[in-house]
């Protein structure tokens, strides 16, 4: 089975800013015109692909995009995502090959909503996991932002641990 460093060099894969690996590996042609639609301040291609690698003891930090985010499962170890709404309950998934014990292959993030990501800490299948996400609209650095940890421990207390943990 290969390890995390065979896909981060094979892949190309490079550090992201909210913790892992990762490389663009699409971005449609064309585009959409948001130009004075919110929550878009300009043009965003119809659609964006990256692979993303988190090693064990890491953490996708919280942080939102105005657009779905698609996740689809490849390789390794479980990996949870975890997601705060602006609007409801918090829920989380985990992406994996053990259906029988929950996992999914693939599920989605609302628009807007915190999100962060992480291997159980109870896992030892792999030392990390391998996933895709679709952006649509397409990924633009303008539309990302980190959480603010404290604040969203203060909305949803129970969840506090895992927030903190994710910040």
């Amino acid at each position: 089975m290969p390890k995390a460093e065979h896909w981060i060099e094979r892949l190309g894969l490079e550090p992201h800013p909210e913790g892992g690996w990762y490389r663009e590996t699409y971005r449609s042609s064309g585009s959409y015109d948001f130009s004075g639609a919110a929550p878009f301040d300009g043009p965003r291609a119809y659609a964006t692909s990256i692979h993303y690698l988190l090693e064990r003891g890491g953490r996708s930090r919280l942080h939102r995009i105005h657009s779905d985010e698609l996740w689809y499962f490849h390789a390794g170890g479980p990996l949870e995502v975890h997601l705060f709404p602006e609007n409801g309950a918090p829920s989380a998934f985990t992406l994996g090959t053990e259906t029988e014990q929950g996992e999914v292959l693939h599920a989605w993030v609302p628009a807007g909503s915190w999100f962060g990501a992480c291997m159980p800490e109870a896992e030892a299948r792999d030392g990390y996991a391998l996933v895709s996400c679709v952006v649509a609209p397409g990924f633009d650095f303008r539309d990302f932002s980190f959480a603010d940890g404290a604040e969203l421990a203060s909305r949803f207390p129970t969840h506090r641990q895992m927030i903190e943990r994710l910040s």
